[in-house]
């Protein structure tokens, strides 16, 4: 393909003819017209074009005087006959259909060897609305939608600072997937944004097909350890929140979500919740989410490492199942597991109607049978279903499903070896979370390495006016909230 644009009208569009199927392909559309006495076309995308836009810069268009266009054509049409903002001149037609192909038309005119691309698309949305999995009872209803422009208009909303940043790159040889960094300019580390930059500009692939999953992969390289190292938001208060802090918000077109990062494991423990509650009550939340947390790893394990333990003292007597079922205790606990995920699946692939009905069927009846028949014990349901409240309590599902993998890990261990088992796999799990770390940042930081005021920060939760200072892992400049 010739990449310069040609004089000649036809011979660009014989090009892109060819380059793009038309009249193959129903959906790219080329409309000729006269302007100035001179043959013109537009090219654009059936459906991703607004209709009273286009029809108002085809209208003065075919108005210019005969001959206006003899000398400097293009710049009369920029400056004088087109009536729209987003313009851009490009004199390569390779760079101006892959433009197109985002969603602006191109605009050709005989005997100028440049195209115009007039930015007047309009996406497909959705209607915005709060996320499912980051619900309030106080605070904005609003989350982000597959359109990465309007979350980042989302964001801006809320901070109305100049040195907010917003750039753009591509990632794709074929889908040519937009991709947006965010960050405060002088309050984010730049040596961090520039290795982000890097990362990305060094992707090669043809597409990104789930969206932000797949950079994250890309980027992170993470394909053993199940501990997320970036934060997915759907809110754009949080997001806000966060690079008022110093960290790198991306935005990937078609995913309704912003990717956070440097984070650590307290990020995935805190809910916006929290902060639209009084202080007292927020630090009571977060104490309270995090036991949840705790428990659904360690219960089980020490439940059954208890069972097994031989000459219990008395205040512990009452500990273990007060009929046996007919499948050995470990056995039930990974069923129960497995069941718990597979009712999770079921409801995510289920419509709503239904959903409810799901619940009781998988979640009462089938429990209250298995216990009545004697195949499970009845304790093993009772600690299962406490499991599984403080695994839906935990904010992120990335993390809740990477915490389920660490209790298979410290159960297998505990069922095979006992109380070693469970020391020695604990000690593993803890060992993973000490050495992983998101983008130079340790993952258990602040307590590992230990910062005593960055701690009390996530122990409990300040108000708001006391908070003078940001994380000092995260930002290196221009830590003082209340400077300037």
């Amino acid at each position: 393909m010739a990449n310069n644009v040609h004089k000649k009208l036809d011979a660009n569009l014989e090009i892109i003819k060819q380059e793009l199927g038309v009249g193959v392909t129903f959906d790219v559309l080329i409309r000729e017209f006269n302007a100035a006495d001179r043959k013109a076309a537009i090219i654009f995308i059936d459906g991703f074009i607004k209709d009273r836009e286009t029809t108002v810069v085809m209208k003065t268009l075919m108005q210019i005087p005969k001959g206006s266009l003899a000398i400097n054509g293009l710049e009369k049409i920029l400056t004088n006959h087109l009536p729209y903002f987003e313009l851009e001149a490009t004199d390569n037609l390779e760079d101006a259909i892959d433009q197109m192909l985002a969603g602006p038309l191109i605009l050709l005119v005989d005997g100028i060897e440049s195209a115009v691309i007039i930015d007047v698309r309009e996406y497909p949305v959705r209607g915005v609305e709060e996320p499912d999995l980051e619900r309030v009872t106080r605070g904005s209803r609003e989350g982000f939608v597959e359109t990465a422009i309007f979350n980042t208009i989302m964001v801006r909303r809320r901070i109305r600072d100049p040195k907010l940043r917003f750039e753009a790159l591509q990632v794709g040889k074929r889908s040519k997937t937009d991709v947006f960094i965010g960050y405060i300019e002088d309050i984010a580390d730049q040596s961090l944004v520039k290795e982000v930059k890097k990362r990305i500009n060094k992707i090669n692939c043809d597409a990104l097909p789930m969206g932000g999953k797949n950079l994250e992969e890309y980027i992170f390289g993470t394909a053993l350890n199940p501990l997320p190292v970036t934060r997915y938001t759907e809110r754009p208060d949080v997001t806000a929140a966060h690079l008022y802090e110093g960290h790198i918000a991306i935005f990937v077109d078609t995913s309704p979500f912003a990717m956070l990062l440097p984070v650590t494991a307290w990020h995935f423990t805190q809910h916006a919740e929290e902060y639209f509650q009084n202080p007292p009550v927020g630090t009571y939340l977060r104490w309270v989410r995090t036991l949840g947390i705790i428990i659904s790893i360690l219960l089980i394990p020490v439940w059954y490492a208890l069972v097994n333990t031989k000459n219990l003292p008395d205040w512990l007597s009452w500990i273990g199942p007060k009929q046996m079922g007919v499948v050995p205790l470990w056995l039930q606990f990974l069923i129960l597991e497995f069941g718990l995920d597979l009712i999770r699946m079921a409801f995510v692939h289920t419509p709503n109607a239904l959903a409810t009905s799901l619940g009781i069927v998988g979640g009462i009846l089938l429990g209250d049978l298995a216990v009545q028949v004697g195949v499970f014990a009845p304790e093993s349901i009772l600690y299962i279903a406490i499991v599984a409240i403080g695994t839906f309590g935990t904010p992120s599902l990335e993390f809740a499903l990477a915490l389920r993998l660490f209790r298979y890990l410290i159960f297998l261990g505990t069922v095979l070896f006992g109380w070693i088992g469970f020391f020695a796999s604990l000690l593993i799990s803890v060992l993973i979370f000490g050495l992983t770390k998101s983008f130079g940042l340790p993952y258990l930081w602040p307590l590992i390495p230990f910062d005593g005021k960055a701690l009390l920060r996530i122990i409990f939760r300040y108000p708001i006016p006391n908070v003078s200072m940001r994380p000092t892992a995260i930002s290196k400049k221009d830590s003082d909230t209340r400077s300037k």
